[in-house]
């Protein structure tokens, strides 16, 4: 047994990892053939990802995926533990599993990804949730196959979390959610120890992947067929920084771009790492989209201090201004938080004054979330939760205006849109654009999901476009 410890997750120690190449045993493999798994995945793309990686450890083993967790001989929960909100919502979910228990005394239960990591999580498991089979933390995700057989096999409750990260282990299988879109994992955790955040806790300190194994990852899904990767990191800025001296995201994503595949995204930003030499490859490349995400969290220098995000309001703005002179019609968006320990009504207005310099084409916006562990978690918080309903509802006011604003600026123009599949509207398909904003679209020929096809815009909404194909 081991169990989650923050204090070892804090430790940044030199580079004591190595990278390994995946191994299933074969004694264990189809060895639960015929049975059934559920896989309900919370949070980011990071965990979305992996959860491919755990379909596929779970289908090697001989599971097979049932859409209705009522129906499964196994339900796995990949957790987040960014906000509240996903906290309260798995635990949720493992008070109807306890029902379902009750009913099917074989039924197998387990629950990952970054809740997994905090003490007080698996410490409320052990003591209330006796049900759960067995957990697993985000640093030995590549175990899964050995816990789950020891769980069943030992009939007890099996708790499997390191605090600190293991090797980089390359070659796990991967079963993608779609054939022409792919995750590609760059570097894992995160340095940064922003004082509100919990993620450098969950996800470890930053670890890149070579760049041999990431080409290779690359080039396998072009000759698949697929038309767009995402690079994923916690902070994908950071890429290269424990590895190289001189290779960089920037010289990653020059690489990649000089490949045959159409589109090319990243994600998530810090604006700390963010480098003049990135905005000219973003810039100099078609197949880099002009998408980027760049979260501000706040436009008060003084909450940014506060924050530890190691910039101010006129250093972001001076980034956000390079970008959209280097890079020709790129859309920008950021996260807020508001409300804020010690956020006063002045830092309010100065986020409000950032958000009508920068005119975001979308933001993800919430109210301050206390996790537990984290330096913010400590501060006095003397803001009403009135307070910050109300500054999150006149942010949302603002952030809408500019959404809908920079969508009408599209109408008439013609842009390029992959594919996703039929819409919920009558003989309409959509997709993506470019600028990754999604549009809904009218068809006169037959077209395949996946085609990059060109729309031309007919009307804006806020959240979406509409349009028609055209030649």
């Amino acid at each position: 047994m081991h169990l989650p410890n923050y204090s070892d997750a804090r430790r940044r120690e030199d580079k004591d990892y190595k990278r390994v190449d995946f191994e299933f045993s074969e004694e264990i493999k189809n060895k639960y053939k015929g049975k059934t798994f559920f896989l309900k995945t919370y949070g980011c793309q990071m965990n979305e990802h992996d959860s491919e990686n755990i379909e596929a450890l779970l289908m090697t083993l001989g599971f097979s995926k049932v859409d209705d967790y009522e129906e499964a001989d196994l339900v796995l929960l990949n957790t987040c533990s960014i906000r509240e909100n996903a906290h309260n919502k798995a635990f949720g979910m493992l008070g109807r599993l306890k029902h379902l228990k009750e009913q099917k005394k074989d039924l197998i239960i387990g629950l990952c990804g970054c809740m997994a990591q905090e003490a007080s999580v698996v410490e409320e498991i052990m003591q209330k949730y006796k049900f759960v089979n067995f957990v697993f933390g985000t640093h030995n995700l590549y175990q899964l196959p050995e816990i789950i057989d020891k769980a069943v096999s030992e009939s007890k409750q099996q708790i499997e979390v390191f605090s600190k990260e293991g090797d980089l282990v390359e070659g796990l299988p991967v079963v993608r959610a779609n054939n022409y879109k792919a995750y590609v994992n760059i570097i894992y955790g995160c340095n940064k120890f922003c004082t509100y955040c919990i993620v450098p806790y969950t996800r470890g300190r930053e670890r890149s992947r070579v760049k041999e194994d990431i080409l290779k990852e690359i080039d396998e899904l072009i000759s698949s067929g697929y038309k767009e990767v995402t690079l994923l990191g916690q902070n994908v800025n950071a890429y290269g920084k424990d590895l190289y001296e001189d290779y960089t995201l920037a010289n990653l994503l020059e690489d990649i771009a000089k490949k045959d595949i159409p589109r090319v995204r990243f994600m998530t930003s810090h604006p700390w790492d963010f480098t003049d030499s990135m905005v000219e490859v973003i810039g100099k490349y078609q197949n880099i989209m002009p998408s980027v995400h760049l979260p501000v969290q706040s436009g008060s220098s003084r909450i940014l201090k506060l924050m530890g995000r190691r910039y101010t309001k006129e250093s972001y703005l001076e980034l956000f201004n390079k970008i959209k002179k280097t890079v020709p019609g790129v859309a920008i968006s950021t996260d807020i938080i508001v409300g804020f320990p010690g956020e006063t009504e002045e830092d309010f207005l100065e986020t409000l004054d950032l958000v009508e310099k920068c005119k975001y084409d979308n933001a993800f916006t919430f109210i301050f979330s206390p996790r537990e562990g984290t330096p913010a978690c400590k501060l006095k918080d003397d803001v009403s939760l009135e307070e910050k309903e109300n500054r999150l509802q006149r942010l949302n006011t603002v952030v809408n205006k500019y959404f809908l604003e920079n969508n009408k600026k599209l109408e008439g123009r013609v842009v390029p849109v992959l594919v996703e599949g039929l819409s919920e509207k009558n003989d309409m398909y959509f997709g993506y654009t470019d600028t990754n904003k999604l549009i809904n679209f009218f068809v006169d020929r037959k077209i395949e999901v996946g085609d990059i096809v060109n729309v031309k815009v007919t009307s804006a909404k806020t959240w979406s476009l509409d349009g028609e194909l055209v030649e």
